[in-house]
């Protein structure tokens, strides 16, 4: 737990990218994707993997 005092360094854009990153993943999930629009979905979460840090 942080001190009161101390502030966070989670900023607006980190929570933009996560809420982007999700919305994308909820996307890939839908039964009725066609091969193209997987493979684009794929290619965004790569993407903001990427800004994020996390490839």
């Amino acid at each position: 737990m942080q001190p009161e005092n101390q502030t966070s360094s989670y900023t607006c854009r980190e929570y933009r990218e996560e809420m982007i990153l999700l919305s994308l993943q909820k996307k890939l999930s839908a039964p009725d994707l066609t091969p193209k629009e997987k493979e684009q979905l794929l290619t965004e979460i790569a993407a903001v993997e990427a800004r994020m840090g996390m490839d």
